[in-house]
């Protein structure tokens, strides 16, 4: 299996430390990207990757690897610290510079074949809230299996962590580890994700950008064709 990780910080503490953690039990290769040091730009509202095409994004040739990887991965874990209940800044840009693919638009075929994992952790409280902030993008994606790793860790860094809360979060990764493994390969979308697809597919049958609708209609996904089959 191959895992990308996008971190939504650029240092190495309790939420890197766990999703690294996380990505080594499930094994296979592992590719990690940090934010902003590998990207750091804002969406800038143009609305190009909606009407003209991914490729008319200003940040496009910055943002083509990552993107590529996330589309070859097997798992994909985005991981963010609590920052005012949400994600980092530059995990919500990411996020906003891909929405071209959410459902509503032109997803991914591969999307809805993958497994998914958000991890969050917070000194108290927000990490519920900021894994929200990551499973809507993951869920408009596509992604059909997604797993959620949030924790309170009552520490500002990794080495303030108790050992028994660390045993606790050991414990956590083995068992979404163990779960991704039994999958791989064989996920396919639940009942919520087939009906949102289909309420997109009536969007795009009678929509209002072209792109998206030629884009639809080429998949074949507006006549009997699914992109989970």
């Amino acid at each position: 299996m191959k895992t990308v990780i996008i971190h939504g910080q650029s240092h190495k503490g309790s939420t890197y430390n766990i999703a690294r953690q996380l990505a080594e039990k499930i094994d296979g290769e592992i590719k990690e990207f940090f934010l902003p040091k590998d990207f750091g730009e804002f969406c800038l509202g143009c609305t190009n990757c909606f009407v003209k095409g991914k490729e008319y994004c200003p940040h496009f040739e910055k943002l083509q690897l990552i993107t590529e990887e996330l589309l070859s991965a097997d798992v994909i874990i985005l991981a963010s610290p609590v920052y005012g209940y949400h994600v980092t800044g530059a995990m919500k840009a990411f996020l906003d510079h891909h929405c071209y693919m959410w459902m509503a638009h032109r997803p991914e075929e591969g999307m809805f074949k993958k497994q998914a994992v958000c991890v969050a952790t917070a000194a108290g409280a927000g990490a519920k809230s900021t894994i929200k902030d990551m499973k809507d993008s993951l869920y408009f994606w596509g992604v059909p299996r997604i797993y959620k790793c949030g924790m309170a860790v009552a520490a500002t860094d990794w080495e303030g962590i108790s050992p028994k809360k660390k045993a606790q979060i050991e414990k956590t990764a083995s068992k979404i580890a163990e779960k991704i493994a039994r999958s791989n390969g064989k996920v396919k979308p639940g009942l919520k994700l087939r009906v949102t697809f289909g309420i997109m597919r009536l969007v795009q049958i009678h929509g209002w950008n072209p792109l998206d609708m030629d884009y639809w209609k080429e998949k074949g996904w507006t006549a009997k064709k699914r992109p989970w089959k």
